[in-house]
């Protein structure tokens, strides 16, 4: 793939130039043009809910690098090629529509809030306040307005969307291109891969997913969505380190 992205795109992402996530066949993430690689944890608050991101560390690597993504390496977050030894099936299962074509709207007042449930991560931003559902039903408020557009770019995997119901443009966060690696200490867990900022994720077959401005990937090698996290890393315990 040329270094001019010329893929699809979601509405008001710019993909990050030169960037690339590949998804190899049964084995790692093959990332490529000096992409920043970071650790997050979830921030939770006195009721355990899941509030802020506080990023914890930089890891530093070579412009090009292979990060696990059968969640057996014992060099993690990168490969050691212990998908051989375990036969890992990484075979991909994602569907390739568009988050427009996937996703749904949610009965809202004052903002258009969208959802890609297949999207989910189990990060738990959206369960504040009553839930991120509820409360796109009382955003004539300003301040439920806030807090409900807070909740909605905060979601990693993107799975929620708030969209401006005057202007049309999604309500996105500004983020750093760069991968995340996600701490859950609330649940002991370590989350998925945080794809962050238009980064282009690219399939087996050599074909690009949609470049979206948030975008998780499994790492624990137990997601029937792959190469997506669908939250299966909490049923699996999993842990990095």
């Amino acid at each position: 793939m040329s270094e001019e992205y010329e893929g699809p795109v979601a509405p008001g992402v710019v993909p990050a130039p030169g960037m690339r996530i590949r998804v190899t066949d049964h084995g790692p993430y093959s990332v490529t043009g000096d992409v920043p690689l970071v650790r997050v944890e979830i921030v939770t608050d006195e009721e355990g809910e899941s509030v802020a991101w506080r990023e914890t560390g930089r890891i530093p690597t070579d412009d090009d690098y292979l990060l696990c993504r059968c969640g057996k390496s014992r060099d993690k977050p990168f490969c050691d090629f212990s998908h051989a030894i375990e036969d890992f099936d990484g075979t991909e299962t994602a569907n390739r529509e568009s988050y427009m074509e996937s996703s749904v709207s949610i009965e809202s007042s004052g903002i258009e809030l969208r959802d890609a449930r297949h999207l989910c991560a189990e990060a738990r931003f959206c369960d504040r306040a009553g839930g991120l559902w509820n409360l796109v039903k009382e955003c004539d408020d300003p301040a439920i307005r806030a807090l409900a557009e807070e909740e909605a770019m905060l979601c990693p995997s993107g799975r929620y969307l708030a969209v401006d119901e005057r202007t049309g443009e999604p309500l996105e966060p500004e983020l750093e291109p760069s991968i995340a690696l996600v701490e859950d200490p609330a649940l002991g867990v370590s989350g998925p891969i945080w794809v962050r900022g238009g980064i282009c994720v690219i399939g087996v077959d050599g074909k690009p997913y949609e470049v979206r401005n948030r975008v998780t990937l499994c790492r624990c090698g137990a997601s029937a969505n792959k190469p997506m996290c669908d939250g299966s890393h909490i049923g699996a315990g999993f842990r990095e380190r």
